[in-house]
């Protein structure tokens, strides 16, 4: 049967493994516990070896004593009162044991503890041979000072570690309020944010700041999904609310059977249109472009052709370069922009291609329409902007909503690394147009190397 060990945290039972892996700052705990045990014993065998090495020390000094106590002891040997006092002496003075032993081995005296290290002997010289032998030990104050530094070096440790404990949850107290943004974001609250006034700096600042610019990011694009949203079932509404209307009709029969089907076909194709672009919207938003290296002539031309129009109404500047794009979004753009000018100018009056500066090509279409009113030249690529009041006899559909078709083309154009534009014509009416960057920018984009026509 396995054996697991358990401790409590909040109230709640918890494997000591897991409670060791699951928090960062207990991982630093241990380690720093480790760390201090490992210099604790380090600085115990480091006092140890000092002192072992002090011993040798005291042993190799009074080592060149050793004929000088024999000596001395040789003189009062033979006195017992007068060897006990130089024994005294001698014990005091260099803070030693001492024993003295007869010829034969046998312990005379002793003055202080007994030696519990290799002592240094001193052999008392007599005319007929050794008179006895005197055993120095080092001092009472010389040996297990290890011993003695072990139990403060230890509390010392156990408060170095407590205080690693206070360090380790404010190191990872960072990570972990990272971490609990983070899962408030994939739990759906999309305004949490990290407190980068706390967090501002090193790598974890960096972190920070990546998370709470990718939050603002999401929180941004969901709710531009959500306005779109209700923005297309509004305007789904009307299309469907005439679908109804015209089947009643329909139904009732009549000479005017063939108008009804007319009208149940546009409205089908209105909604075609607005599914239309809803998918190439959330093709920019979900998928890179997928290049492709096309002539603008051609491009031009084959938007006029499925706009129905006369290919002469094209305009080409001298010198304009071919240029990189993804072909689909391209021809969704261009017929979005010739549709605004049928639906609410009365028709293109021509499609001008030209460079537009450094590393730029630019597609504009011109009306003869009512143009714009003040402020309406940056608003009409909001999506679903409505033109509230008419221009020069501007009938009520054409001062109705503009859909998606001109805030996809200014979409598609920024996901070129470019920029949608509208502006008024001299002498009346408008232009709108798209400008975009020869080659994207490649962060954007995958270039596919054979060519396709748009």
């Amino acid at each position: 049967m396995r054996c697991r060990s358990w401790l409590f945290e909040n109230g709640r039972k918890v494997s000591i493994n897991r409670f060791l892996s699951a928090r960062l700052h207990r991982r630093i705990f241990m380690w720093f516990g480790a760390t201090i045990l490992i210099t604790a014993f380090a600085a115990i065998a480091t006092v140890g070896a000092i002192d072992r090495v002090g011993n040798s020390g005291w042993r190799h000094e009074h080592a060149r004593a050793q004929s000088f106590v024999g000596l001395q002891f040789q003189r009062v040997w033979g006195d017992p009162v007068a060897r006990d006092a130089l024994a005294r002496v001698i014990a005091e003075e260099f803070d030693t044991d001492l024993d003295l032993l007869d010829a034969k081995g046998r312990r005379l005296a002793r003055y202080g503890q007994p030696c519990r290290v290799q002592p240094l002997v001193a052999p008392v010289p007599g005319d007929g041979g050794s008179l006895g032998t005197v055993l120095l030990c080092p001092g009472r104050g010389r040996s297990g000072a290890s011993l003695r530094l072990a139990l403060p070096l230890f509390a010392v440790a156990a408060v170095l570690w407590a205080a690693s404990g206070l360090i380790s949850r404010r190191l990872a107290r960072p990570l972990v309020d990272l971490a609990h943004v983070v899962h408030e974001i994939g739990a759906g609250k999309l305004s949490s944010r990290v407190r980068l006034d706390r967090h501002g700096h090193g790598e974890v600042g960096v972190v920070a700041e990546a998370v709470n610019d990718m939050a603002a990011r999401i929180e941004r694009q969901v709710a531009d999904q959500r306005e779109l949203l209700a923005a297309v079932s509004h305007e789904l509404r009307t299309p469907l609310a005439r679908i109804r209307l015209l089947t009643e009709m329909a139904r009732g029969g009549g000479g005017a059977s063939a108008t009804v089907f007319d009208d149940l076909d546009r409205e089908v194709m209105e909604i075609d249109a607005l599914v239309g672009d809803l998918l190439a919207s959330s093709r920019i938003d979900f998928a890179a472009l997928t290049l492709t290296r096309l002539d603008p002539a051609e491009a031009a031309i084959r938007a006029l052709e499925r706009a129905g129009l006369d290919p002469t109404l094209l305009e080409v500047a001298e010198g304009t370069p071919a240029f990189e794009a993804d072909a689909t979004l391209l021809a969704r753009a261009l017929a979005n922009l010739i549709e605004n000018a049928r639906a609410h100018a009365g028709g293109a009056e021509r499609l001008r291609v030209r460079p537009g500066g450094p590393s730029r090509v630019v597609f504009e279409v011109e009306d003869r329409g009512p143009g714009f009113a003040d402020g309406e030249e940056t608003r009409i690529f909001e999506p679903f902007f409505r033109r509230e009041r008419a221009q020069g006899g501007e009938s009520g559909a054409e001062r109705g909503s503009l859909g998606l078709g001109l805030a996809l083309c200014k979409r598609i154009a920024e996901a070129h690394g470019g920029r949608a534009f509208a502006e008024r014509r001299e002498g009346g009416g408008a232009r709108v147009g798209i400008e975009l960057a020869l080659r994207p920018p490649a962060s954007a984009a995958r270039l596919r190397d054979r060519p396709r026509r748009a």
